[in-house]
């Protein structure tokens, strides 16, 4: 098959251009065919990324984590949906300043519940950009569980909350049978200890050295709670890797705040890496065929990224068509040594044009097809 177009394939540069600005900068900037294919690793952006790759935007009012009322969106084509906890439950949510103790992911599952209740059989959840520490309880809540102290009485919202959790009531959980249910996350943290949730990406959200304790007590009271009161530890069994604590121990549980360990414990959800599964999800190995060049890439080259983020998922799928890749960004702090041993030939970073960084938020468009013009002329002439 002859190369015909170019697959431009970016992540978005957070704070300035989502991933289908970027991706239509970058093919005007080029001035050859090409296909856009903005993509999201199951962080920020997600639902805008795939919305962009035909998905029908789906949009309510929910709960944001302090309990006011936001607009959020899921995506949604046949019976797949695609859930982004960042929507309704991330830091952008926010009103004010960061609430580590008290912040909720109940929005998230009054999103999952809506696309459930209008026929989604498939629900992809991505975890990032959360703003809440409470396990996913708050989640769990909308669903129709009822996190109870000694008393009866239901728990106030947020993780700080669950210390007092005495029994977890899911009898008027929502009917998901026949759900499938997929976490799209590259985090792989338990939920408990050094590495979980409350002790690494609590500070994140604004939580002190006192605060994480408090955290990491009442995540640990959940994980408890949630074992001997239903069995729920034993409910995700997809091989034989050891499991310490059962769904609280397993990788991933600890991500977004813990919401991992709700989406495995209470809908048996399956971890998968963020950016392959969603790369299959939009057809990338469709789209890639017959291409002759790949541009990725993302706001920021950094350490980052070599962990899972878009930009080196989508140099690893390239790869196995042989399509070469280059990728654009706002900077980079990788080595050329380092990108090519992710599979990236080159990487083109607006501050190559404009040094003051400030600069290249605001400018970003302008400059981004000011950088695809200069790939156009150095990579793809007499082609």
């Amino acid at each position: 098959m002859v190369s015909q177009h170019v697959l431009v394939a970016p992540d978005k540069f957070k704070g300035s251009l989502t991933a289908a600005e970027v991706a239509a900068r970058v093919t005007a900037g080029l001035g050859v065919p090409t296909v856009e294919l903005p993509v999201a690793d199951g962080g920020d952006g997600t639902v805008d990324a795939v919305v962009a790759c035909g998905f029908e935007r789906v949009t309510l009012e929910v709960t944001g984590p302090t309990g006011v009322q936001v607009e959020a969106s899921y995506a949604r084509q046949g019976d797949t949906a695609v859930v982004e906890l960042a929507e309704a439950s991330g830091l952008r949510r926010l009103p004010g300043g960061l609430e580590p103790l008290t912040s909720t992911s109940f929005g998230t599952g009054e999103l999952i519940a809506d696309a459930v209740r209008k026929g989604a059989r498939r629900v992809v959840l991505g975890l990032g950009g959360s703003a809440c520490t409470d396990g996913g309880a708050g989640m769990a809540q909308a669903l129709g569980a009822r996190f109870l102290a000694e008393d009866g009485s239901e728990l106030p919202p947020g993780g700080a909350a669950l210390k007092d959790l005495a029994r977890i009531d899911t009898s008027g959980f929502l009917d998901v049978e026949g759900v499938e249910f997929v976490v799209a996350s590259d985090v792989d943290n338990p939920l408990l200890g050094p590495h979980g949730a409350a002790a690494v990406y609590g500070p994140q959200k604004g939580a002190t050295p006192d605060d994480v304790q408090v955290l990491e007590k009442a995540l640990s009271r959940l994980a408890a709670v949630a074992s001997r009161t239903h069995g729920l530890m034993g409910a995700v069994e997809h091989d034989d890797r050891p499991r310490p604590m059962g769904v609280a121990g397993a990788p991933g549980a600890g991500a977004a705040g813990g919401v991992g360990f709700a989406a495995l414990a209470f809908l048996h959800a399956d971890i998968q890496p963020g950016i392959e599964y969603l790369l299959d999800l939009l057809g990338f190995g469709d789209h890639v065929t017959g291409a002759r060049l790949v541009i990725t890439g993302e706001g920021s080259l950094d350490e980052q990224s070599l962990r899972g983020k878009a930009p080196v998922g989508v140099a690893q799928a390239a790869a196995k068509a042989g399509v070469p890749v280059i990728a654009v960004c706002g900077r980079r702090t990788l080595s050329d040594e380092e990108l090519g041993a992710a599979g990236i030939e080159a990487a083109y970073a607006l501050t190559d044009l404009e040094p003051d960084p400030a600069v290249c938020m605001a400018e970003a468009g302008p400059l981004l097809e000011r950088l695809a013009a200069r790939i156009a002329a150095e990579r793809l002439q007499g082609e």
